[in-house]
Formats: structure tokens, C-alpha cells, sequence
């Protein structure tokens, strides 16, 4: 689970507070003192675990009451969390060249960066999207590629997906598992002098950034 801070932190439970947790499903409401005639323990001893599955939100305590089971599992918990982190705290710098950039030093940059798409855009507006795909094809069709403006091969607004600051990163992740894009670009909606709606390109969440923050959750770390 996620502290204050939002550093991640253990969560992977122990088998006694397995056994508290079946305890507690099967006698709610409990109280700490039956809960540790049960398992032939002291109160004392129990707090620590009790502590630790009430703040991940495993049971639930009520004064003068007991502990009650809330159905939430440990996993569970990590699908909370993650649908709580939003995109702007995991977000990266995007790769971004110009409208008028040839094809050929966009492959280059491209390479140098290390990246698999390329944001492409005009007066500092977003414009589009090059993949590697896109240069691939567009390499083997034969075209210039020293006098072929990036914009003729790249896949233009509005048919491109993005997010943006405030979305969670599960609704990022889904959107790039249902449209099979390896990035996304994150963008704030501007005004543009004449008053048209456009796109700043803020950063870019990738799969690996997805993947590395369910790595993290599922191992605690």
C-alpha cells in the first residue's frame, strides 16, 4: 500500500494475519480479545496485525464492537491505489519534433531517444503521432526521406488517442491496451488567439511506466 508520502510500502500478509482474517469472516463482529482466544495469543501480541489490516482496509473496526470483515483483499487494495495515481505523477518527457522535420531526422531522433512514437507539432500545438511503424513502411515504400516532412507520414489529430494530467493511470493503461499504441501523449486543452480549441503536449506515459508501477505494487516495494 501507499503512505502519506506516497511511497509504497509492505502489504504482503503474514499467516497469522491470514488466520485473523478467516476468523474475522467467519465470527464478525469480533473483538481482539476472542480473535486472540482463538489463535491461543495475548491482545499484545495481535495489535501489530490487526493494526496492519485495518489501515489496508481488510477489516474494519467499530468501538465497542469488534472487527468485521470488509470483503476487500490485498489485491484489491493495489487495484484501489492504482486507480488513485494519477497520470501527472508518473508521466515522462516527450519526444517532440516539428511539423517540417524530415522524416529522415526524425528517425534519428527518434533512435537517439530511444523511444518507439514521436509527437509531432506546429507553432507549439499538437499535431500528430509518428511510430516506428509509420517510418518503417514508409522507408520500404521508397520515399525521400531527407525531403519528406514528417507531417505527410504522421497520424493527425483528431484520430489520436491521448490523456491527460488528472486521469488515473489504469484509465491511461486501458486506453493504450484497447487502441494497441505503445504511448500516449499527455495534453492540456489551450486557446489558441482566434479562439479554436488545441493541444499542449505536457509528457507521455508508455507501457513500461504502466508495467513498472504494477511491478512495484505487486512487489511491494
Amino acid at each position: 500500500m501507499l503512505n502519506n508520502k506516497g511511497v509504497v510500502i509492505q502489504i504482503q500478509l503474514s499467516e497469522r494475519q491470514k488466520k485473523i482474517i478467516d476468523i474475522v469472516k467467519y465470527n464478525e463482529p469480533i473483538t481482539s480479545e476472542n480473535i486472540a482466544k482463538k489463535l491461543e495469543l495475548t491482545r499484545g501480541t495481535l495489535r501489530p496485525d490487526l493494526a496492519i489490516l485495518t489501515m489496508s482496509g481488510i477489516l474494519d473496526a467499530r468501538p465497542k464492537v469488534g472487527y468485521f470483515y470488509t470483503g476487500k483483499t490485498a489485491f484489491s487494495f493495489i487495484s484501489e491505489k492504482i486507480q488513485k495515481i494519477k497520470v501527472s505523477e508518473r508521466k515522462s518527457v516527450p519526444i517532440v519534433v516539428d511539423e517540417e522535420t524530415s522524416v529522415y531526422d526524425a528517425i534519428v531522433t527518434m533512435f537517439l531517444e530511444d523511444v518507439s512514437t514521436i509527437f509531432v507539432i506546429s507553432n507549439g500545438f499538437f499535431t500528430g503521432v509518428v511510430s516506428r511503424k509509420d517510418f518503417l513502411k514508409n522507408a520500404i515504400g521508397g520515399l525521400n526521406l531527407h525531403k519528406t516532412p514528417v507531417a505527410v507520414i504522421m497520424t493527425r489529430m483528431p484520430n489520436i488517442v491521448v490523456t491527460t494530467l488528472e486521469e488515473s493511470v489504469l484509465d491511461a493503461a486501458t486506453k493504450i491496451i484497447e487502441h494497441e499504441v505503445d504511448s500516449l501523449p499527455i495534453v492540456e486543452e489551450v486557446a489558441k488567439d482566434n479562439g479554436d480549441k488545441a493541444y499542449k503536449v505536457v509528457g507521455r506515459i508508455t507501457k513500461t511506466t504502466i508495467v513498472r508501477i504494477f511491478v512495484e505494487l505487486g512487489n511491494n516495494e
